[in-house]
């Protein structure tokens, strides 16, 4: 186990989410690294904390596909699989495509003009190196449009999604040869809702969700 865990303290926080953020960060960055066991005595000796918030942080990560655990094993950092990756991104393409098919009808010029600037912080973002950043300005761009759909259920169910698909979006975003493309896909979703033209922004979005799968594809084979 990585020698480099560190407790980020926060005073806002329960202490089961200053762990599962700790943990979660250890994990994006590879510090944890697939298959590795997250005992729950060597995490509480590690962070200084007790045994019953490092058991509740491993159930978050479990719920995010973060962790797994295995009988007569325990927990572990759970595998990147093409299966997995597939699952999730099925879903959510067709669920980002409902999201914009119902933004297109719904967004107000205060949402599209927001929209329009968080677009430019990301591609603001992508000269940083900084992929926690960049990750979380491509999460704030597509909240706009969930939120836009003035749909609450449905914004539920993508912000769980969201969290289920986080670690891949972090992989992806570790090829800077991505950002090009990421930049252009976020400006066509932008013109195509702006216009209010449903085919084009359904379009944008399945080709933004299907690079992403293709790419992320390529890393997990080639990390096999």
């Amino acid at each position: 186990m990585t020698d480099n865990l560190t407790l980020h303290m926060n005073a806002y926080l329960p202490l089961r989410d200053v762990v599962f953020h700790t943990l979660r960060e250890a994990i994006l960055k590879g510090e944890l690294k697939p298959g590795e066991r997250l005992m729950e005595i060597q995490l509480s000796n590690r962070l200084g904390v007790s045994r019953t918030p490092i058991r509740e942080a491993i159930r978050m990560l479990e719920q995010e596909g973060l962790a797994v655990t295995i009988p007569r094993k325990g927990a572990q950092v759970a595998k990147m699989t093409e299966k997995d990756m597939e699952d999730v991104l099925q879903i959510r393409e067709a669920l980002d495509e409902l999201a914009a098919s119902i933004a297109c009808e719904q967004i107000s010029k205060e949402e599209l003009a927001e929209l329009r600037d968080t677009m430019l912080e990301f591609e603001e973002s992508t000269t940083t190196g900084d992929v926690q950043r960049i990750a979380e300005a491509d999460v704030r761009f597509h909240d706009i449009i969930y939120q836009a759909t003035g749909n609450p259920r449905l914004v539920n169910i993508l912000n769980n999604l969201r969290e289920q698909m986080y670690r891949y979006r972090v992989e992806y975003l570790k090829d800077e040869k991505s950002y090009p493309v990421l930049v252009q896909e976020h400006r066509q979703i932008i013109e195509g809702l702006a216009a209010r033209n449903k085919e084009m922004v359904s379009a944008a979005m399945q080709m933004h969700v299907r690079n992403q799968v293709n790419a992320i594809k390529e890393m997990i084979r080639e990390q096999m």
